[in-house]
């Protein structure tokens, strides 16, 4: 073989090995499941955010950037079209190649179904078989309505969140086999991270559980059920759909009438209608924020994310 032969042959076996030792190419489209996904990739890859924090995914555009990385993905990790439906046909049209996983249509994902009503205990106490009894404010608020069959908050739930980390190491040990060691590690040392916050929320909520809070928007359901603290009502529904004036109107009175003690804004939405619902109320104001929009993105929002909830809950209680 002559030595240019050899020197091309050689490139060449060089190049092959570098191509195949590249990370796989992911995107998750929330920053607390990207956050997920980022911890089981830890030490190997890099995962791409798809919408940016500080956005509702709600309603969204993506920027060419995010675009692109749905594109290159070789896998997509993201709630489901319950969460974002307006990303279905995105991931279908941009991503068509790639191994996309829904985490909310996982079997071992807890799920809950959307609530209705402006003020939960009243609901949870109507006959099912009485929906001619529903007062006007539900049925102004059902109008035009139309969301998914779950409630997609589901990252919420730490306990999903524990099981979304063997199901993302599962897949990327499939796609990657030569690095499934080091997914299978950090998802379990990923799992680990999460019970012990688990334990410092419950430490924290201990001192104001039967506090009364309503929230913005009914995104908390998953964190009531899994530390046992229950939301009083929400401003807006599940899906962050308007409030109508009899919504409203309900609330401002069953904060008067109960002496709710707290409720709760988000950062991604107008805190004026907050305002409004508290006017002539002894009610305290917070700010509670699902999505981590303050958080540097990476393994490490996910478990903040937690505690800020739980922290910012029992701060305005």
């Amino acid at each position: 073989m002559s030595k240019k032969l050899f020197t091309l042959s050689t490139t060449a076996i060089l190049m092959s090995g570098t191509a195949f030792a590249d990370p796989i190419n992911v995107a998750a489209d929330i920053a607390p499941l990207h956050s997920l996904v980022q911890r089981v990739m830890d030490g190997v890859g890099t995962a791409d955010l798809i919408i940016q924090p500080g956005a509702s995914p709600h309603e969204y555009s993506l920027r060419p950037s995010e675009a692109a990385a749905l594109q290159n993905a070789d896998l997509v990790f993201w709630i489901g079209d319950d969460l974002t439906p307006w990303l279905t046909d995105t991931i279908e049209t941009l991503a068509p190649n790639a191994d996309v996983t829904a985490v909310l249509e996982s079997n071992d994902t807890i799920k809950l179904e959307f609530r209705e009503s402006a003020m939960f205990e009243a609901h949870d106490h109507d006959e099912h078989d009485e929906h001619d009894e529903h007062d006007k404010t539900e049925e102004s608020d059902h109008e035009g309505h139309n969301h998914g069959a779950h409630d997609p908050h589901a990252w919420l739930s730490p306990q999903n969140a524990m099981t979304w980390l063997n199901l993302i190491a599962g897949k990327l040990s499939a796609a990657d086999p030569k690095n499934a060691g080091a997914y299978f590690a950090n998802a379990a040392a990923g799992r680990s991270e999460i019970e012990i916050v688990i334990n410092e929320v419950n430490a924290t909520l201990d001192p104001v559980r039967g506090g009364q809070f309503i929230v913005f928007h009914d995104a908390y359901q998953y964190f009531e059920n899994g530390f046992d603290f229950p939301a009083t009502g929400a401003i807006s529904l599940g899906d962050a759909t308007d409030s109508s004036p009899a919504r409203i109107e309900e609330i401002q009175q069953r904060i008067s009438e109960e002496s709710i003690d707290c409720v709760l804004a988000e950062p991604q939405f107008n805190p004026g209608l907050v305002q409004t619902v508290l006017d002539g109320t002894n009610a305290q104001t917070g700010i509670l924020d699902p999505l981590g929009s303050d958080l540097e993105p990476g393994s490490t929002l996910y478990p903040q994310l937690i505690k800020n909830l739980a922290n910012a809950l029992a701060n305005c209680i």
